[in-house]
């Protein structure tokens, strides 16, 4: 299981992170003087280079809740495997009532996924995959799996090491 990256890799100044805002929630309290509007922003962020996280920001205005996002998302980053432009296995994952399938897919075959689960894999730097959202479509389970299932890959020779197998073994099962 991927851990997440060390702090003084997020603090470097060499790695840029690019963020993707996946959704933003106008949130309307009623009180006795009126309606206070505020708004929460559901931020991806990514190197393109095997770095992804995600991050929420509620503020009143949209601006700031982006920016609250970006900054949440940073303190959450997780490492993710990519060879070749894609993942090395399939992986399942489940967050709250969001269950997501990622499997590898051919060069040239591209980010085949929905929305929240393309900003995801795209931030990661995956080129081409194939990803199904099998549960509920809302944006906030659905980032949280599709980084689950991410942080859940294995790279073959950490199964190698793990399994005393020779690589070749690993991939020819």
């Amino acid at each position: 299981m991927s851990k997440p990256i060390d702090t003084k890799i997020k603090a470097g100044g060499d790695v840029e992170l690019k963020d993707k805002v996946v959704a933003i929630n106008r949130v309307v309290k009623t009180t006795k003087g009126g309606r206070t509007f505020s708004f929460s922003a559901l931020v991806v962020v990514g190197n393109e280079a095997g770095v992804v996280g995600q991050g929420l920001g509620k503020a009143k205005e949209v601006q700031e809740a982006i920016i609250k996002g970006i900054e949440d998302a940073k303190k959450n980053l997780v490492k993710v495997p990519i060879s070749h432009g894609t993942i090395p296995h399939e992986q399942l994952a489940k967050a709250g009532a969001a269950k997501v399938l990622i499997k590898p897919a051919a060069h040239g075959a591209g980010v085949i996924a929905g929305g929240s689960m393309r900003a995801v894999l795209e931030s990661a730097g995956i080129t081409d995959v194939l990803a199904k959202n099998l549960g509920s479509a809302n944006p906030h389970n659905v980032v949280k799996a599709t980084i689950k299932a991410l942080s859940l890959l294995r790279e073959p020779i950490e199964i190698s090491k793990t399994r005393n197998l020779k690589l070749s073994r690993v991939f020819n099962g």
